[in-house]
């Protein structure tokens, strides 16, 4: 099938996932339309990650355009530019130890940056329509030579917390426990006006954690494995009993491109790994594999095993039920844990440039900050 009507906004392309999403359309669906990556370039942004995708299809299929989501006239500029007739909306804060520090910044980008986006959709898309006919701005796009569709990304932290049985599913109420999850939930919210009130084309995914190549060492699997490798501290919050469900990221952008090509408009699509770990144990498997890799005894790295201070607000366990997009759209996971983080742990040992580029002042300022006085 040919895409080349698909002009598509990716925002926050450079960062972890939306970088991986862009790779993913190129590399497994042989993607011919344009995609143009938006992105401000803050810490966790990073070119270098598509730098051979850049050079194969940039000025072709491939643009980088710098600017920030909340800039009115940037983001309407891009829309005329490249006649923008989808967006994958994966531009924001995402770290909550950085929202609890410096809230401010995650209410402007992930709550007036997603607001400035549907604005300018709205205005687009409205405009060249001649006017808000439903009829016209909801469809399958399989069936359509109309192509439009806002896909809003988001987390399963805006459900909050659970015990130890349950899981999050898409009509579970928001519970937002910290300010990056309150500030993702409000987007979602506005996501969801803008299609009650101006039958703008929208879906929203919330997904589980994400791992794989080129996440910026502040997370967890990352930050083990380079701490690891330097022989440092791995710090472990509180008991390390918290439990996420992880997923790897390519399976994501799988699932989100699914979402895009063939889901339903004002719907909600959970996304998650079925795959639930206490960080201990994350963190203790983890350091069996580094310690293979690198010839080691099976447990030399478990001596680094540090439990600092609990953050506020932890939320202590996240399981995402994802019958929805398994059963409507036929979506699955490809890539177990064991493998995953086998490539993952590999990824890391093989790109040892890119890792050095990461290590910037400002990531070493910011691990120092959060870890060194716990």
């Amino acid at each position: 099938m040919s895409y080349n009507n698909y002009n598509i906004l990716v925002t926050g392309g450079a960062g972890f996932i939306g970088s991986n999403f862009i790779r993913y359309l190129f590399e497994k669906v042989n993607f011919d339309g344009i995609i143009v990556n938006f992105d401000l370039l803050t810490y966790a942004g990073n070119l270098k990650n598509l730098e051979d995708i850049s050079e194969k299809y940039s000025g072709k299929n491939y643009f980088f355009e710098h600017g920030d989501i909340c800039d009115k006239k940037r983001v309407g500029e891009i829309f005329d530019k490249y006649d923008i007739n989808m967006v994958v909306h994966f531009a924001a804060e995402s770290h909550v130890d950085r929202s609890i520090l410096g809230p401010e910044e995650f209410v402007r980008t992930n709550v007036q940056g997603t607001f400035t986006l549907l604005e300018a959709a709205r205005t687009y898309w409205l405009n060249n329509n001649g006017k808000s006919d439903k009829a016209k701005l909801t469809f399958n796009i399989h069936n359509s030579s109309l192509t439009k569709r806002f896909h809003h990304i988001s987390t399963d932290e805006v459900y909050g917390s659970l015990g130890d049985m349950g899981y999050f599913y898409e009509t579970t109420p928001y519970d937002p426990r910290s300010p990056y999850s309150a500030s993702k939930a409000a987007s979602d919210h506005l996501v969801r006006a803008y299609y009650h009130t101006y039958n703008l084309p929208v879906t929203i995914s919330n997904c589980s954690n994400n791992y794989g190549p080129y996440h910026f060492p502040e997370k967890l699997i990352p930050l083990m494995i380079l701490n690891m490798l330097d022989e440092k501290p791995l710090p472990v919050y509180g008991d390390g009993k918290n439990i996420r469900d992880w997923l790897y990221v390519e399976d994501h952008c799988s699932a989100v491109w699914k979402i895009l090509t063939e889901g339903e408009v004002g719907e909600t699509y959970n996304i998650g790994g079925e795959n639930e770990w206490e960080n201990i144990k994350l963190v203790n498997r983890l350091c069996e594999i580094v310690a293979n890799k690198m010839g080691k005894d099976k447990d030399y790295y478990k001596k680094l095993i540090t439990f600092v201070k609990d953050r506020p607000g932890h939320d202590r366990r996240y399981a995402i039920n994802c019958d929805k997009i398994k059963n409507k759209l036929g979506w699955k996971q490809s890539v177990d844990f064991e493998k995953g983080l086998e490539k993952t742990v590999n990824w890391y040992l093989n790109n040892k440039e890119w890792v050095e580029t990461v290590k910037s002042g400002e990531y070493k300022k910011w691990v120092e900050m959060n870890y060194d006085k716990r």
